[in-house]
């Protein structure tokens, strides 16, 4: 166990313990022995205060606009967080210490606090959620190639200014090495699994399916990058097309699409058939989820999402649900047998892969039984919080340069691509 070893985590585009990927690895850091602060903006409903010592974990918040009208709002809203996470991280600095500034991305921007403090013999870690210059691609349809430009600067800068890389999936570090030319054995890939503890199926409440007899669901981010349009075009081909009348959709989540999404919903006539929670708790996704009969995974292929790791897909998983996805590569690595594939950003092949699972009931079962153990087996937090911890071995090991060792966690060989796979899941990639 690591002795007085302290770990300052930076997180922008969600609040903590928001973000259920940096409060499982704050968690995670704090129970096996490293002292774990966290600086992030502020929620607007929850996580509000400026400061709280929550499970053992200090975090500090700043209050950020995050209203987004134009491109430039982009560039007000990084460079108000970049201030503010330095004047906090003085503040974490001065009153607890720090040895490892653990930066969550995006935006790309947190190179320039870890080169400030390298200076003072800190390391830095960059955790890559999202690529971000795709992202950004995908928000403005191709414009503004200058941004984009830059954003691909801030990444490479990200890449050669950490002592140690976290992705996601094998598909982003494939990333760090070619397009980031980092060293094989500086990136670690540590996937985004639920805690598959917290996921357990509920007494059935059928009044949740609103008199259908079929309920299908999608849960996340509502933005242009995650195809929820693709959700509300395929329930139109199945009702107002097929004739269907015996299925049910609850959309849970929220996003910058929100009002177009409900808008779309008025003018396909689906009203009847779509409910909007918006963000609901723990326990309400549980109970939605425990009468499920269907997950939904619309994410399109583009430049971003056929390199992303969606949590959702993991968290139907987890309660056992069949699910209905397009063939993106890393969706296709989380789900496996769990899912059927469409082929991707095509409608009715999506539609008939949902209704060949509601014509199937044996089907759906064997599914989603694979899913819930592929969770225990492989994907859960419980599993891939070790190479977490792995990394953390290593940064803070007697020589600076990542160990060759492959002892330290059963089935990792650092260096060689794809082994942290082939072993063992936010968004906002979720």
């Amino acid at each position: 166990m690591p002795r007085n070893k302290k770990v300052l985590l930076l997180v922008e585009n969600l609040s903590v313990p928001a973000d259920p990927r940096v409060w499982r690895e704050a968690q995670t850091l704090r129970q096996h022995g490293y002292q774990v602060s966290v600086i992030c903006p502020r929620g607007e409903t929850r996580d509000t205060e400026a400061y709280v010592h929550l499970n053992g974990i200090h975090i500090y918040r700043y209050r950020l606009n995050t209203t987004i009208v134009k491109s430039t709002d982009y560039i007000k809203e990084y460079l108000v967080a970049m201030l503010n996470t330095l004047r906090l991280s003085i503040q974490v600095w001065l009153r607890h210490g720090f040895d490892v500034i653990h930066a969550a991305n995006p935006p790309d921007t947190f190179f320039v606090i870890g080169m400030l403090y390298r200076c003072l013999g800190k390391k830095f870690v960059f955790d890559q959620h999202d690529l971000a210059p795709e992202m950004f691609a995908i928000k403005f349809e191709g414009r503004m190639k200058l941004i984009q430009r830059c954003l691909q600067w801030c990444e490479t800068l990200s890449y050669k200014t950490a002592n140690l890389v976290i992705t996601t999936n094998e598909s982003q570090k494939r990333n760090a090495l070619k397009r980031g030319g980092c060293a094989p054995e500086k990136v670690v890939v540590v996937r985004n699994g639920p805690d598959d503890t917290r996921f357990h199926v509920l007494p059935p409440e059928p009044e949740l399916k609103n008199g259908h007899k079929y309920l299908l669901a999608y849960i996340g981010v509502m933005g242009s990058q995650d195809g929820v349009d693709y959700v509300l075009y395929a329930l139109n081909e199945l009702i107002n097309k097929r004739g269907r009348q015996d299925i049910g959709l609850v959309l849970m989540g929220d996003g910058d699409q929100l009002t177009i999404l409900k808008n779309l919903t008025q003018d396909l006539q689906l009203d009847d058939y779509v409910k909007f929670t918006g963000w609901v708790e723990k326990q309400d996704l549980l109970r939605y989820l425990s009468v499920t009969d269907i997950g939904l995974c619309p994410d399109p292929s583009n430049q971003l999402n056929d390199h992303s790791t969606m949590l959702k897909t993991m968290e139907y998983m987890a309660m056992g649900r069949p699910i209905v996805a397009f063939d993106l590569l890393e969706t296709r690595y989380s789900a496996q047998d769990a899912a059927l594939y469409a082929t991707p950003n095509r409608v009715e092949d999506f539609a008939d892969k949902i209704e060949m699972l509601l014509e199937d009931e044996q089907l759906r079962q064997t599914m989603g039984a694979y899913g819930r153990k592929r969770v225990e087996d492989e994907l859960s937090w419980n599993q891939t919080h070790k190479h977490l911890l792995y990394a953390y071995e290593q940064l803070f090991s007697k020589n600076e340069a990542m160990s060759s060792s492959r002892e330290a966690v059963p089935g990792i060989e650092v260096g060689q691509p794809g082994a942290v796979a082939d072993s063992v899941s936010v968004s906002a990639t979720e």
